[in-house]
């Protein structure tokens, strides 16, 4: 009985080590488990998605080399339970950290990944809605719808100065055409929304005129008009100089009672970018309220800008050289002719021929 006892207490003793060397053992491979895959390794970008949990990006993780073990990771997750939801966004982690360490970061803040924008001087709508969709998660029809939106316009107009309701006059193409300041911008990421990309590109521009708000306020035009003669100025030439007298034979000609006659009015009118072939006989007589060839244009300016002028362009506009010319013509270097007569105008234009320097598309 006692050799029983005996044999009895040391299988005991032997279960209770195993037990014990067991549970260490265990313990050290989940503490392994739990360790960093590699010790030298660079920073990488995790993206936790809509819907993503602690729980539920274990796969990810270990396919992006993260953790070492899938199951014990999500064992980790039950016992230790994370405060709070996982955020959506970006977050910089690396192989070299631990689980809790990766956890840690993971409670953290997204990081921001900012992305930089180039809108170019002298564009259109269309190029504008081009770069945003090449530079963001939004289509070109976000864009345009946006720009559709009647109450977000009415709520542009309450909050910019510059903005009335002559946006949402029904002939214009695109609502807010001429008013997004080019320039180049930083937005928080590719997620930044159309309505935020519009904001600081109007901010901008109330940055840049509204150093001269009198001298709006005290022209007979209005911002709008003024916009749309910089727009098509902006096109017409390409230095401060020559920017102020093409302002200049506009104004003359308006006052003469007489079409702007400018082809990149026309261009417009027909959707067409100069770049892009030349216009038909159809679209250069087209009553169009953009296209100023039109004889039922006479002196009138265009509903609405056609592109997004500089700051040079809007000057130009709102306080023109004063002269006695009344055409201008532009020769393929951009050197740009001024002419007080039609016949004078004429004779350039086969100067300009005679001499290969006559723009031809």
């Amino acid at each position: 009985m006692k050799k029983f006892i005996k044999v009895l207490l040391v299988c005991i003793v032997i279960i209770i080590c195993l037990f014990i060397i067991g549970v260490i053992g265990g313990l050290l491979y989940f503490k392994l488990q739990l360790s960093p895959v590699n010790n030298n390794s660079d920073s990488i970008v995790f993206n936790v998605e809509e819907g993503d949990t602690y729980y539920s990006i274990s796969h990810k993780l270990k396919k992006s080399n993260l953790i070492k073990n899938e199951n014990v990771y999500r064992l980790y997750i039950k016992l230790n339970r994370p405060n709070g939801e996982l955020k959506v966004g970006k977050y910089k982690v690396s192989s070299s950290m631990d689980v809790p360490t990766l956890i840690s970061k993971l409670q953290g803040q997204p990081i921001i990944e900012n992305i930089t924008i180039t809108f170019k001087e002298g564009k259109n709508m269309r190029y504008y809605a081009r770069t945003i969709a090449e530079n963001t998660n939004n289509t070109e029809e976000d864009v345009y719808k946006k720009l559709k939106d009647t109450n977000y316009l009415k709520k542009l107009i309450k909050e910019y100065w510059f903005l009335d309701d002559s946006i949402l006059n029904e002939n214009i193409y695109y609502s807010l055409e001429g008013y997004l300041y080019p320039d180049t911008y930083n937005f928080k990421d590719k997620n930044v929304t159309v309505e935020e990309i519009f904001k600081v590109l109007l901010d901008q521009t109330n940055k840049v005129i509204s150093p001269y708000k009198k001298d709006f306020d005290n022209s007979k035009y209005s911002v709008h008009q003024i916009f749309t003669i910089a727009s098509v100025v902006e096109l017409e030439a390409r230095d401060e100089y020559d920017r102020n007298n093409v302002a200049g034979v506009f104004y003359n000609r308006l006052k003469s009672n007489l079409p702007l006659g400018s082809d990149v009015t026309t261009y417009y009118a027909a959707k067409v970018d100069m770049s892009e072939r030349d216009l038909y006989i159809g679209e250069i007589e087209a009553v169009n309220p953009y296209n100023t060839r039109s004889a039922t244009m006479a002196g009138k300016i265009p509903v609405g800008p056609i592109c997004s002028p500089t700051k040079s362009s809007i000057f130009a506009a709102l306080s023109p050289t004063k002269n006695d010319y009344y055409f201008f013509v532009a020769d393929k270097n951009g050197d740009v002719y001024f002419t007080k007569t039609y016949e004078e105008h004429n004779k350039i234009i086969a100067d300009l021929k005679r001499k290969g320097l006559w723009f031809t598309y």
